[in-house]
């Protein structure tokens, strides 16, 4: 029998390490069709999930109170599974370089728990090279067991797409690799249990890591052009929204929006692909351009910001700023790795006070990360300037009468970051209205 057809038959298990956006919603998948046990070494988080609390709001928290899977935070259950599936963070380091310590960290737990015959796929975004260089030795040193005869490694890169409803896990193609045609064929079949929209096979191991590093340094350097762009209009006096609208209007006009590039993925990815091309002596000169325009684009909205409140006569120090939504986008918790902050950080270097606004962000994660208090959007009033920074569909319902109340009388600013609101709206109600 092979392993594919034990895990089918339950009669070995999958185990998921790892459980935030990516790792919960595939331990969720999998339980559906299989035994599963999901690991995670925060005791904090799996407690949550115990209680029935989605910290992720990825799945729901009916759907995690009802699932089958073994949530736990000690690694003895992982001894019980044949496949496992690591699914943990790779941030950047303060000097842009990336910080393998989670994929490390958990190659080390998966080896110290490793059993003849297990498949170890990697979903973490690295850059070509980390799974086989880096992760098959360390699972080697920790196991006392020899890769490609005592067990196998793939890896199928991630493409979870945070607060998107439409494009889910189950439905978004999944890229698979295997270290040879035997791994390959049983990881592919066992995503296939889960995946309506099927599987790519890729050559590789190297490739499916580099397929994925370059889908979000792709995306990056498409936004990047969108701020260029916004920049130069923006000197010009033309509206950004209003140019893109009559060039979308051509067939095979990229439909990109200029905005913040924060997060997990867009803001670190391609920092990955440009460590390993520095690494083989190139040095990158598209990717890492788009990236410090993006990197840049907090202080850029913070600096029209006080250049509105000049306009409208605002004393600087001491003015009161208003911030609506502070995650790394729309319709979802997350605040790692969020541009809104640099909004923020670079108002208060003017002596201006902020008040912050987002009923979805994570409030235990905000105060660890950026020690920010959030209010509630009744104590939003008597302000100078409001910064709409992250479109949560919460706030597309606030109307522009409403917005009137939460400022003084004179002249209100409105920085509406990706342009949710009417231009000509505003403008007709007498503020002062600006976006990217």
């Amino acid at each position: 029998m092979s392993l594919y057809e034990a895990i089918k038959n339950k009669k070995e298990k999958i185990s998921v390490i790892g459980l935030g956006y990516v790792g919960m919603p595939l331990a969720i998948a999998f339980a559906k069709v299989a035994d599963v046990i999901g690991f995670d070494i925060s005791k904090e988080k799996v407690n949550q999930y115990l209680n029935g609390n989605d910290v992720t709001k990825e799945v729901g928290n009916d759907v995690i109170k009802e699932t089958t899977a073994l949530l736990t935070y000690e690694e003895k259950y992982l001894r019980d599974c044949k496949f496992h599936i690591v699914a943990v963070p790779t941030p950047i380091n303060p000097d842009k370089t990336p910080d393998l310590r989670p994929v490390r960290g958990a190659s080390v737990t998966v080896g110290r728990n490793l059993t003849k015959g297990s498949i170890v796929v990697f979903e973490s975004t690295v850059y070509p090279g980390v799974t086989e260089d880096i992760c098959i030795p360390i699972l080697e040193e920790t196991s006392g067991l020899k890769c490609g005869v005592d067990f196998k490694v793939g890896y199928s890169p991630e493409r979870i797409n945070p607060g998107d409803k439409v494009h889910r896990l189950e439905t978004i193609v999944k890229v698979v690799a295997g270290m040879d045609e035997d791994s390959l064929g049983i990881i592919a079949s066992v995503y296939e249990m889960i995946i309506e929209a099927g599987v790519h096979r890729a050559e590789s191991i190297k490739v499916a890591e580099a397929a994925k590093v370059i889908e979000n340094s792709q995306r990056d350097i498409n936004i990047a052009f969108m701020n260029e762009l916004s920049i130069i209009f923006n000197k010009l006096g033309i509206d950004t929204k209003a140019v893109l609208e009559a060039s979308g209007t051509k067939w095979n006009f990229l439909n990109f929006s200029p905005g913040l590039v924060g997060g997990h993925c867009i803001g670190v990815d391609p920092y990955y692909l440009t460590y390993k091309a520095e690494e083989m002596g190139y040095h990158s000169q598209i990717v890492l351009s788009g990236r410090k325009i993006n990197d840049d684009m907090g202080k850029y909205v913070a600096e029209n910001t006080v250049k509105n409140l000049i306009k409208a006569d605002k004393q600087i120090k001491g003015a009161k700023v208003a911030i609506f939504g502070v995650t790394f986008k729309e319709n979802c918790p997350d605040v790692r790795n969020t541009k809104v902050v640099d909004i923020i950080r670079e108002l208060e270097e003017y002596g201006i006070e902020i008040k912050v606004v987002d009923p979805l962000a994570d409030k235990e994660d905000l105060w660890e990360e950026y020690r920010i208090n959030p209010c509630n959007l009744d104590d939003i009033k008597e302000m100078d300037a409001l910064i709409f920074a992250v479109p949560h569909e919460e706030f597309k319902s606030i109307k522009l009468e409403r917005i009137r109340e939460m400022y003084w009388n004179h002249m209100p600013v409105l920085i509406d970051v990706k342009g949710m609101f009417n231009r000509k709206e505003a403008e007709e109600l007498n503020y002062l209205y600006w976006r990217l």
